[in-house]
């Protein structure tokens, strides 16, 4: 075979980039350190992954695998939410998340879809529905940032 031929095979079931990156926000998800949600977020520019997040602690803090759920109205308050983790890991570190795109395995929640919003990400992907609530739809709409359900390729 010549090598443009090896090179087209080779390329023909390269997956899309929307689902490289779910893909990876599902393996972050693996880390989270509260089995009530294993929550994964990919902050992507460019086709350049800026952070990622999982459902956890803060830092320093002992996880509910460790020290067990701190609930308070039917929510663990223990843990910081994936998309949180994400874009503070950003501003932790001086990154800009203006016209970033998140891949998160779940749609994300009131708080955190403001937070993306405030934090100027422009798309949303996500995997799976959870309790998409209808104010979290309403202000994605908006303020023009399509939430796009990924399903498998």
């Amino acid at each position: 075979m010549t090598d443009q031929i090896i090179a087209s095979k080779r390329h023909a079931h390269r997956e899309s980039w929307d689902h490289y990156f779910m893909k990876l926000a599902t393996n972050v998800a693996e880390r989270s350190t509260c089995e009530r949600a294993t929550v994964g977020a990919v902050l992507v520019k460019d086709h350049r992954i800026i952070a990622t997040g999982y459902n956890g602690s803060i830092s320093g803090d002992p996880h509910c695998d460790d020290a067990g759920h701190l609930m308070r109205d039917g929510h663990c308050i223990r843990t910081l939410h994936a998309e949180m983790n994400a874009i503070l890991q950003c501003a932790l570190n001086g990154v800009s998340t203006r016209n970033a795109t998140v891949y998160v395995t779940f749609f994300p929640c009131l708080n955190c879809t403001k937070a993306l919003i405030q934090a100027g990400v422009s798309k949303i992907y996500y995997a799976n529905d959870y309790h998409n609530d209808p104010y979290a739809v309403t202000l994605l709409a908006n303020h023009q940032i399509d939430a796009v359900k990924l399903t498998a390729e």
